[in-house]
């Protein structure tokens, strides 16, 4: 007999496929394109503007009982006053930091303003409180105050850092 040589057969690899990594890069990049696109959509700001009238100056279309100004000083002195320094609607307080009266204070003035607004029939035009601090203030007295805005839920406030000759006089004189 004779001998036929043996045909060689191959081995048969496993036909599964290990697709643990590929499934795991899907869901990575699947969260990054979401928080990609998330991050992406443009944030947007309320503004409290005033009615579209022809205005001379950002402060003269608004009306002056709606404006509730805080003055920050050195020595941790606090002076508020309503409306317009040059056309008061109440003679300046002062208070100091640290105490609870300028919450008492703040809170009043929202209710106040807000009470008036609804009367005129406009509840949704609040109380725009406006903090200036000194150059001489610290940074503490102003975070205590923005602190108070957030207590208080006041929407709509400003820190500006420019003064008028009467409130400059005023910080002088006290």
């Amino acid at each position: 007999m004779r001998n036929f040589p043996q045909k060689v057969r191959s081995k048969k690899l496993s036909s599964r496929v290990d697709l643990t990594a590929m499934v795991s890069v899907s869901f990575l990049l699947i969260i990054f394109f979401m928080v990609v696109g998330e991050l992406s959509k443009p944030k947007t700001t309320d503004f409290a503007l005033p009615e579209k009238d022809v205005c001379r100056g950002a402060i003269a279309c608004i009306k002056a009982n709606r404006l509730y100004t805080i003055l920050l000083d050195k020595n941790d002195k606090i002076i508020t006053y309503s409306g317009l320094l040059e056309f008061p609607m109440e003679l300046p307080k002062e208070f100091k930091s640290g105490e609870k009266e300028i919450r008492k204070e703040v809170l009043s003035k929202k209710k106040e303003v807000n009470d008036l607004m609804t009367s005129f029939g406009k509840p949704k035009s609040g109380i725009i409180v406006i903090i200036k601090p000194s150059k001489k203030s610290n940074y503490g007295n102003l975070v205590e105050i923005l602190d108070e805005m957030k207590i208080a839920n006041i929407d709509t406030y400003a820190i500006v850092d420019d003064f008028t000759p009467e409130e400059t006089k005023l910080l002088a004189s006290n």
